[in-house]
């Protein structure tokens, strides 16, 4: 067969049968949930959204992955991510990672092929402070929701005695 992806249909089953490079068919029936017995691949023009691997898109149950771009001279909000842990890979530009530490804001600056981890509850906020360029980025995190909660300031976070515990400051 000709083109990338080696489309074919098996009629008998109802099913598409996708292949890339000729390796590991796609044999999910149409209309039913991604399966968890195989491996998925999400080619880089097939992002849904921001979101690559997510619960809807590949059955994922513990981790959401997707790409962010921030344009050139933005911030985000001051937030958090409340109980989702967040791991980013730049991919390119220069973000800026900005916490406070209890002291004072500390600005992590980074770069292409930096990861950055950020742990639940933590208050921060990603800058980009270059006047031409996005910064792009992967980021993973531990939930299938995108949660942001947005503060008025950046504030230490403390210890916290448990993981079931709230935030404290």
């Amino acid at each position: 067969m000709s083109d990338a992806k080696n489309a074919t249909k098996n009629e008998q089953e109802g099913r598409t049968v996708t292949t890339h490079e000729g390796f590991h068919p796609d044999l999910t029936p149409q209309d039913t949930p991604p399966l968890r017995n195989r491996v998925h691949h999400v080619r880089a023009g097939e992002l849904d959204g921001n979101a690559a691997i997510s619960g809807a898109r590949v059955g994922s149950e513990a981790l959401w992955m997707g790409e962010v771009h921030n344009a050139p001279l933005t911030a985000t909000d001051n937030h958090h991510h409340g109980e989702s842990e967040a791991a980013i890979y730049v991919i390119s530009g220069r973000p800026v990672f900005v916490f406070h530490d209890g002291t004072d804001e500390v600005r992590i600056s980074t770069g292409p092929g930096d990861y950055v981890f950020v742990p639940p509850f933590v208050p921060h906020r990603e800058e980009n402070p270059d006047p031409h360029d996005p910064a792009v980025m992967v980021i993973a995190r531990s939930t299938q929701e995108p949660i942001m909660v947005k503060l008025p300031e950046l504030y230490p976070l403390n210890s916290l005695a448990s993981d079931d515990d709230a935030p404290t400051v």
